[in-house]
This record gives structure tokens, sequence and C-alpha cells, in this order.
């Protein structure tokens, strides 16, 4: 996780009930196959993968890790707009606009 992920993420967590996270799942879809789906959780599951920067935490369920291993979760903020983006060493092709995948 990048050191501008962790801020954007502290900022969206804000809001939330203390302990909450960020929660990283690859979900079934999009044009590439598999695509990304970020979610607020309010607590963790036993088998989670628990990724700690700057007093922040993103989650990964053992699925998803298996598709997201190495991956580099980051925030980026340009001329299309702002959004988390995953620079996915697995991935061998991917959408246009980097939502969904292929491994």
């Amino acid at each position: 996780m990048t050191e501008r992920a962790a801020r954007r993420i502290h900022q969206v967590l804000k809001a939330e009930p203390v302990g909450s996270a960020l929660r990283i799942s690859v979900n079934g879809g999009g044009c590439s196959g598999f695509q990304y789906a970020f979610d607020i959780a309010h607590g963790r599951e036993a088998d989670d993968l628990v990724i700690e920067r700057d007093g922040v935490e993103v989650l990964v369920d053992p699925t998803s890790l298996e598709f997201m291993q190495g991956s580099v979760i980051d925030f980026v903020d340009d001329l299309i707009g702002q959004s988390f983006k995953i620079e996915n060493p697995n991935a061998t092709a991917s959408c246009g606009c980097g939502t969904s995948f292929s491994v």
C-alpha cells in the first residue's frame, strides 16, 4: 500500500466507526473476467490478511489474495477522477479503465 493510498483510506475511514477497515476483494465479472471490489468492513474474519500502513488497515480474504499476490494498492487523482488503483503483477490483461483484469 502506498503512502497516498493510506492517506486516502484514513480520510474515508474518519466517517466510520472506530476499528473499521477497507476490504478489497476480487469478484468474477467485469469486461476482463475479474474485478476489484472496495468495501468498508466493520470487523475482520479470522483468515483475513491485514495490511497496515500509517495506522490504517486493508483487509484481503484468502481467495482474493491468490489473485492479488504481490500487488500494490495506490490512490490516484488525475484528470479522469480519483480512484484506488491496483498494480497487479498477476494480471495478464486488463480493461481500458483498469477496474477489471484477467489472469
